[in-house]
């Protein structure tokens, strides 16, 4: 009786117990390999650029695509353990590349993207930046986006080539930042004390710095009111808890002093004119709404005569 076995050729136990050992090494060599690649990523490398003094950002970033890489290095080993053939393992990624960088070609232009901004450091890890319409601190650098904190405790993730590609506004890179106020006083209140008012209390913030000096212009004539720019100095650190402040002291300042802020307000004037284009007087409208005689007064209606 012929059986599946014997008809398996000569010797097909060892080879299938060779397959199974390299299978099981394969196995064995990705396991192992990834969890090497993790703590490289995460343990050894994170301490030996802190050593030598590596940006934040600039390490998050080799970070990334150290652990990539030596995924990509631990997949082709373990497809050597199980005796594929380099020749054709080479042929088969050039092609998968090649199909992979035409599809992907967008991502690969973000990979780009990503080694220019480590490289030209147009910001640093903790700045605070204005780019493709969004406002945020820069958290981390990766491989294909750039991720931002916003002020909301928002996180926006921005593609790296969408930031190369617009301009990138870093509100952080000096160590002090201008707070300017535009606030409106009224056309009859007096300039030199509103400006005075705003001074002292600019002065009285030990935040605001003495250079380079505080100073109060008139910003704009608006509709409903006299606009004064109102300008200092600080830290980047205390930008935005100082501005907020100065704005309520200098509002609560201004009312002390007398020093109005108008609001929008719109006066409606009516004008009437007769039938010629002439203006409509006081006079002449009375007797024209006299000419027309009170009003008659309703007729009561008429019953049938009763039938007699």
């Amino acid at each position: 009786m012929t059986t599946f076995t014997t008809r398996l050729p000569a010797g097909w136990e060892s080879r299938l117990m060779d397959f199974g050992l390299h299978l099981l090494a394969a196995l064995a060599i990705l396991l192992v390999g990834i969890w090497l690649a993790r703590v490289l990523a995460n343990s050894v490398l994170p301490r030996v650029m802190e050593r030598a003094g590596f940006d934040v950002m600039l390490s998050s970033f080799l970070r990334n695509v150290a652990y990539v890489v030596a995924v990509i290095l631990v997949i082709v080993t373990a497809l050597t353990a199980i005796k594929v053939p380099m020749t054709s393992l080479v042929a088969v990624l050039g092609a998968a590349g090649l199909a992979i960088g035409l599809a992907l070609k967008d991502s690969l232009s973000n990979i780009a993207a990503g080694v220019m901004l480590v490289t030209l450091r147009p910001f640093r890890s903790g700045d605070v930046v204005t780019v493709a319409g969004q406002t945020g601190s820069v958290q981390q650098v990766r491989i294909f986006q750039t991720v931002l904190s916003g002020p909301d405790m928002q996180t926006f993730t921005i593609p790296n080539n969408l930031i190369t590609a617009s301009p990138i506004v870093n509100l952080t890179a000096n160590p002090t930042r201008r707070i300017e106020l535009v606030i409106g006083i009224g056309y009859k209140d007096d300039i030199e004390t509103a400006r005075r008012v705003a001074l002292d209390i600019i002065a009285a913030d030990e935040r605001v710095l003495a250079e380079p000096p505080a100073d109060v212009v008139v910003y704009a004539l608006n509709t409903n009111s006299v606009d004064l720019g109102i300008r200092c100095f600080v830290n980047k650190a205390d930008w935005f808890p100082t501005k907020v402040a100065l704005t309520e002291r200098i509002k609560v300042a201004f009312d002390a002093a007398g020093v109005s802020i108008p609001f929008p307000q719109r006066d409606t004037h009516l004008y009437l004119h007769n039938a010629d284009g002439g203006p409509v007087t006081l006079e002449n409208f009375m007797a024209q709404s006299g000419d027309a005689g009170p009003s008659p007064a309703p007729q009561q209606p008429r019953l049938p005569p009763e039938a007699g």
